[in-house]
């Protein structure tokens, strides 16, 4: 068969990142696929056409819907004639739905991504659309599926019709994502650190969901007990020309102990060198990649509860409430106070929930399924 899959962009993120490694992991048996970006390109854009997948971009502008680029999303499927469509978050759902309408009617399944839209926060025009959504979800989609049970629930409560949503959470290499005894020197040697430091991560791009804000007040009070603990943070806009995260650091006075490093390609390196991974998100996390990788390099994590976090840590981490540095800092310190033999027998039962649970094998295989399913009950 042929697919094709519709994302809002191609930058890094959760849903890009997951596509990107269901393209490389499909079975070949499944068919070919074939990807259309609303907007424009980025770094998955590059992973995925190195695969020979082709990419198409449509130019739109983020977070706008456009008429010119919904008529080229129409001719472009025509042109590419596939036997389902499959879409990534709020935007592309509600556009590639209403085109596939007027380009032979291919069965659609959408794909949502986030659990809650925080009003506070979230851009009144993703609202706008995620609602607009519930309204089409039970004219568009034959399928919808929800990366975390939270996000089933809470689209449900806004009007999604539960009928048709199933939950595939995200997957994860377990050959790329493992432990790494020599990780951690590199990256000590990277940036200047003596062996005996304490490394904690937080790989999240800035944004407000992520809340650095409540991980650098975080990392204030830890470095009164653990005053060698260094944060390593990294992700798109985590660098020093960012000036209020600078600013923030400045502030309270952690120059020295933040470490911004900006995107890296190394991230498997990077989970496996960390004595803890944390997660801070305030709200909208469905699925984290970021605990899912760090729990398959056997680290093991301290998140917030939002979306599937405490589903997906179990019992090899820490749950904390959001925007709480006080407890963030409070289950760091328990996690770094276990012996090291205490915390590498924690971070292997990490990596022993992924496998069993989240292995990328395995969750590719659901949606080979589900592509099957959906194709065989349009014939």
């Amino acid at each position: 068969m042929k697919i094709l899959h519709v994302i809002t962009g191609l930058y890094t993120g959760g849903a890009e990142t997951m596509l990107a490694k269901l393209i490389e992991r499909m079975p070949a048996s499944i068919g070919e696929s074939a990807v259309i970006s609303l907007t424009g390109g980025g770094p998955i854009a590059e992973r995925i056409a190195a695969l020979g997948t082709p990419v198409t971009f449509l130019g739109m502008r983020r977070g706008r819907l456009s008429v010119f680029g919904f008529i080229r999303l129409v001719q472009a499927m025509r042109r590419l004639k596939p036997d389902l469509v499959q879409t990534w978050m709020y935007h592309a759902n509600l556009t590639a739905g209403l085109a596939a309408k007027l380009a032979g009617r291919p069965p659609v399944i959408w794909g949502i991504r986030q659990s809650d839209l925080d009003p506070r926060i979230s851009k009144w025009s993703t609202r706008a659309v995620a609602r607009l959504g519930a309204c089409f979800s039970r004219l568009l989609p034959v399928k919808i599926v929800c990366c975390a049970e939270n996000a089933r629930d809470v689209h449900a409560a806004m009007g999604y019709c539960r009928d048709r949503m199933i939950v595939i959470a995200n997957g994860f290499d377990l050959d790329k994502f493992r432990p790494n005894p020599d990780a951690r020197f590199a990256l000590c040697c990277e940036l200047g650190l003596p062996d005996s430091a304490t490394l904690i991560a937080m790989p999240a791009r800035f944004d407000p969901q992520k809340d650095h804000q409540s991980l650098l007040q975080a990392a204030k009070r830890l470095r009164v007990e653990m005053p060698r603990a260094h944060f390593i943070l990294c992700g798109d806009g985590i660098n020093s020309n960012n000036d209020t995260l600078t600013g923030w650091i400045s502030d309270l006075g952690l120059d020295g102990a933040i470490h911004l490093l900006g995107p890296r390609n190394d991230m498997p390196n990077i989970m496996a060198a960390c004595d803890v991974v944390v997660s801070s998100s305030a709200f909208g996390e469905g699925f984290s990649n970021t605990l899912g990788e760090a729990m398959a390099a056997a680290t093991p994590c301290v998140t917030t509860d939002v979306g599937d976090s405490r589903l997906i840590v179990g019992d090899t981490g820490r749950i904390v409430p959001p925007r709480d540095p006080q407890a963030l800092a409070g289950a760091l310190g328990d996690v770094l106070r276990l012996s090291d033999s205490e915390r590498h027998a924690l971070g292997l039962r990490a990596r022993e929930r992924i496998a069993e649970h989240y292995s990328l094998d395995a969750i590719s295989a659901q949606y080979a399924t589900l592509y099957r399913d959906t194709t065989r009950a349009r014939v």
